[in-house]
């Protein structure tokens, strides 16, 4: 999308006499920085989708390796424990030879001290095991607590978007049948605008009714100030014919003008946050339906604001397991 907006802004600055070696170079490095973000955001994403399928295999295999040592613990103590009874039995035997030859004695004794000898040894593997399976155990439950902390952003970053758009669904409640719909897809939230309630024909000036449902989207940004903001402008593939005014020769440059339209509205509320806004003409190369019938046309002219939480705090999360 990025590029296509930064190819749009390079044909238009090439279209245009007299533009100066500056100017184009500038346009060169706004696309490589878009660029660049674009690439940023996929692999962010790509890198949500692979921890969190990660960490569940993790978890499991951290599962099956906890049940198994459990089962080497309870054959060690079982071990132990039979040791035992031949020492005490042993121990015994002992006692009594004490009263035989010295050989006998000698011979009961040696046995005795390798008998002895292995239930130490068995002890001290025991006791290994044990250790090794609390680090486990430990590791285990570190495993699980980030995972579970993981699963509860991703909740709560799911909540505040469903909370996000019941706000903006009640107060543009006023605008519904007039080419307003808002709605949730992909963990974003979606509020799209029929032209025909923000603009004239040909026109990138949005009028009176536009503007109180753009304004009333502002407000509802300015209480969610951590919410990224992409504003994309969309035309039906009807070619623009001469030169409307302003110079607008092409689907693209009146796509983008219109996108920043809202852009320049919404941040003229103070509260607002200017760098969470980003304006994209998409031109007529993303339509909802089909441009054969006038029907169609009208719903592919359209205004799409598309809301979408940071997700810092789940890439660090991520990168903690």
């Amino acid at each position: 999308m990025i590029k296509k907006v930064s190819a749009g802004l390079l044909v238009l600055a090439l279209s245009t006499s007299c533009v100066s070696k500056k100017i184009y170079t500038d346009l060169e490095n706004k696309y490589a920085e878009l660029k660049k973000e674009r690439n940023t955001l996929a692999d962010e994403n790509e890198l949500l989708k692979s921890g969190k399928s990660q960490s569940d295999l993790d978890n499991a295999n951290l599962k099956s390796e906890l049940e198994k040592l459990k089962s080497e613990r309870d054959k060690l103590a079982a071990d132990y424990a039979a040791s035992s009874n031949n020492l005490q039995t042993l121990q015994s035997s002992y006692d009594a030879l004490e009263k035989n030859s010295d050989a006998a004695l000698k011979a009961n004794m040696d046995k005795n001290r390798e008998l002895l000898a292995q239930l130490e040894a068995k002890e001290k593997a025991l006791a290994d095991e044990k250790a090794r399976l609390d680090k486990l155990g430990r590791d285990f439950k570190d495993r699980s607590d980030r995972v579970a902390e993981l699963e509860g952003l991703i909740a709560a970053k799911e909540a505040s978007m469903k909370k996000l758009r019941e706000t903006l669904s009640k107060s543009l409640k006023a605008f519904e049948g007039k080419g307003l719909m808002v709605h949730q897809k992909d963990g974003k939230v979606y509020v799209s605008m029929d032209n025909k309630l923000l603009f004239e024909s040909g026109s990138w000036t949005v009028g009176t009714e536009g503007k109180k449902a753009v304004d009333l989207v502002g407000k509802v940004l300015g209480d969610n100030p951590e919410i990224s903001v992409l504003i994309e402008g969309h035309t039906d593939n009807d070619k623009i014919t001469g030169t409307l005014a302003g110079g607008i020769e092409n689907n693209w440059d009146l796509s983008t003008k219109r996108a920043t339209a809202i852009v320049n509205i919404l941040s003229s509320n103070p509260k607002v946050k200017k760098e969470n806004l980003t304006a994209a003409g998409r031109s007529e190369y993303s339509p909802l339906v089909s441009n054969d019938t006038n029907d169609g046309k009208a719903k592919n002219r359209r205004i799409e604001i598309i809301l979408t939480p940071k997700l810092d705090e789940l890439s660090k999360a991520l990168n903690e397991i």
